[in-house]
């Protein structure tokens, strides 16, 4: 019995030991993590359930030149409530009254949100996502709400923020104006994407569930400080006129796609640039900004060059006779002909000019410049045709013009071919800059998007008028030209668009496409060839033709060749609509724009409103006359609704000036 005892004995000393070395090593560990390693862990677990978020910065805004909003950044809200957070009493208390005001600002039933929300609280959800997209007046309204108002920690409220860009002015211009995001950086916004990017701030959050994060105060660490301003060239008005009569235009004829640029003559600012493609439904948006990638054979809008590079060089003169034949002649085998059948017989270099005769042209620079091409190239040279014009916004296509020095690329017939415009392949906006050069008494100004860049409302640079060539030909030989241009508008190739009211002067252009060697359908192999059916229409010119202000270029590729295809009927009426409706609408003589002037207007309105919403005003205000992005701002900060139609200045407003303010009721506005 002794020994049994002694072995049960024997057993409890080994146990009692065991425990009380295994309570030693807990006390150990204890200590260790408490005051050795205690900083590590709670570094760790303050890393794994708050962490510090970015609170990303407003971009800066992009304006038009009078001052009205082209892009800007809004904020949205996702809002969303950790019902846990909620006193089961407080929740009980306004749980319907907070279905109600909800049910009244987001539109579904209160009964639809109290069950929601009941619902949310039995599962103990965290994270019951309230509203997404909310706009900021929306926010600060919700934010006030029964429960809500008590804040993150006791009424669960959680609003995430963040911006989105957003173009006032729908998707006109966009290409122009741009984006710098996942697709790359386009356009202005692109290209000027540091200056226009903020500093972001800082907020703290908690995790409260698997992937789900919470703020944890209302407040940021660090507040965000928005991006800087970019203000352009574009004007909104004319803007507006050039997309639209290139719109109709396209739609009207079927054609694949098309742009139109209107350039003021002095200064190479450009005023509106219209880029338009057809999509797979049918319809036009800005596909791809054509005016400046897209490089093709121009056609007879060519002839212009050739032209003055003649007259210039004092080999003809606009009176020098040129047998066109029967409008037809073949050079090494390659076939020159007239759009007229028989051809226009013998007529003088002008006349060759305002019907566009390919054999007359050919014949002239053929006859003075054969012997000595690179002559006639140095010309083309000195136009900017050569080389890409070198824009601030990327994707700028690249001219090509055989130089007869390049025995690889030059041909026997190269010469002859270039000079109605063919055999080279030059973007719309080097055809745009020479023609505005030959208006603006042969100074040649880069074509120039942005006016400048501000900080904070203060100017922080100044773009002017960049001058790539002082004098591109003779005061003599410019003064004939443009009379020439003048008459093909008179009595020429675009006498269709003719206007006693209004001069202009211009060249028409009509080219046929290049189609590479490819497969057929049939797989059987095509070689390269000029299409018959397949054309690029084009108008360039200036008005008016006496005291040029503006410069226009429109082009159009592969319309319906059924509904028509020369540069006269497709291109040229885009070009009066255009002029004629700035005519109208923008007085010439009235063009020039005091920036200063502009927005101190606007920043004396915003302090005259300020005033009036401080004085307790309970009366809807008469925004008509303003710009339609400041009547909405002032609109909604009053708490109204606002639904817009058209662009541009607000011509009506349905809830009249005077009436009894009402928040929440939805007021339209028509802008034109």
């Amino acid at each position: 019995m002794s020994i049994q005892k002694k072995s049960l004995l024997t057993k409890f000393y080994l146990i009692a030991a065991f425990m009380t070395i295994f309570f030693v090593a807990i006390i150990y560990q204890l200590t260790n993590i408490q005051f050795v390693e205690g900083k590590k862990y709670k570094a760790l677990a303050t890393e794994l359930t708050i962490r510090q978020d970015t609170v990303y910065a407003n971009k800066g805004n992009v304006y038009a030149s009078d001052g009205n909003m082209l892009a800007t950044s809004m904020s949205k809200f996702t809002i969303r409530m950790d019902v846990v957070a909620v006193d089961d009493e407080e929740f009980e208390k306004n749980v319907v009254a907070l279905s109600k005001e909800l049910s009244k600002k987001l539109g579904k039933s209160s009964a639809h949100y109290l069950s929601k929300l009941k619902a949310a609280k039995k599962s103990n959800n965290r994270y019951f996502l309230i509203a997404r997209n909310v706009g900021y007046n929306d926010y600060l309204i919700i934010k006030e709400f029964p429960i809500f108002k008590l804040g993150v920690y006791k009424g669960g409220f959680i609003a995430e923020h963040k911006t989105v860009r957003s173009h006032p002015i729908g998707k006109i211009a966009e290409r122009t104006i741009g984006y710098d995001d996942f697709r790359g950086e386009a356009g202005i916004e692109g290209a000027f994407a540091d200056f226009m990017q903020g500093e972001n701030g800082l907020r703290w959050k908690q995790k409260i569930a698997k992937n789900q994060w919470k703020p944890i105060s209302d407040v940021n660490e660090k507040e965000p400080i928005d991006g800087h301003d970019v203000i352009t060239t574009i004007d909104i008005n004319i803007q507006d006129i050039t997309h639209h009569a290139l719109l109709a235009q396209l739609e009207k004829l079927n054609a694949d796609h098309g742009c139109a640029v209107v350039m003021e003559t002095k200064t190479g600012e450009v005023r509106a640039i219209s880029n338009l493609g057809k999509s797979d439904e049918g319809t036009y948006f800005e596909k791809r900004n054509y005016a400046i990638w897209e490089s093709h054979e121009p056609g007879s809008t060519f002839k212009l060059a050739s032209l003055i590079a003649a007259i210039d060089d004092k080999v003809i003169d606009t009176s020098t006779v040129v047998d066109t034949d029967g409008g037809i002649m073949f050079i090494h085998g390659s076939k020159v002909e007239d759009s007229k059948k028989g051809g226009y017989g013998k007529i003088s270099a002008a006349r060759v000019f305002e019907v566009s005769s390919n054999v007359g042209i050919v014949k002239l620079i053929r006859q003075h410049y054969d012997n000595n091409p690179q002559k006639f190239y140095d010309n083309i040279e000195k136009y900017g045709f050569t080389k890409p014009v070198g824009f601030q916004i990327k994707g700028e296509g690249m001219p090509y013009v055989p130089s007869p020095k390049d025995k690889n690329r030059w041909s026997k017939i190269s010469l002859e071919w270039m000079s109605w415009g063919y055999g080279i392949s030059i973007t719309p906006m080097q055809t745009l800059m020479f023609y505005n050069a030959v208006a603006n008494d042969g100074i040649m100004v880069k074509p120039r998007f942005v006016k400048e860049l501000r900080k904070q409302n203060i100017t922080e640079k100044v773009f002017t008028a960049e001058v790539v060539n002082p004098k591109i030909a003779s005061t003599e030989t410019l003064k004939k030209v443009r009379k020439v241009m003048e008459n093909v508008v008179i009595r020429g190739t675009a006498q269709n668009i003719y206007s006693p009211n209004f001069s202009m002067a211009g060249k028409t252009g009509t080219a046929k496409k290049y189609i590479s060697a490819h497969k057929s359908e049939n797989g059987e192999q095509v070689s390269g060839h000029y299409s018959s059916e397949r054309y690029v229409a084009s108008f360039v010119g200036f008005f008016p033709a006496d005291k040029p202000k503006y410069s226009c270029i429109v082009v159009v590729h592969e319309p319906d060749k059924n509904k028509g295809y020369y540069g006269s009927t497709v291109a040229a009426p885009i070009f009066k609509e255009i002029a004629q409706k700035i005519y109208t609408s923008t007085p010439i003589d009235r063009q020039s724009v005091n920036d200063f002037v502009a927005f101190s207007s606007i920043d004396n309105e915003y302090k005259n409103y300020q005033k009036m919403l401080q004085s307790k005003h309970d009366l809807v205000p008469n925004v008509e006359g303003m710009s339609g992005m400041d009547a909405v701002s002032l609109l909604e900060n009053i708490g109204l609704k606002v639904k817009i139609s058209g662009i541009g200045k607000v011509k009506n407003q349905s809830i009249k000036s005077g009436e009894k303010l009402k928040k929440g009721n939805t007021i339209t506005l028509k802008l034109l």
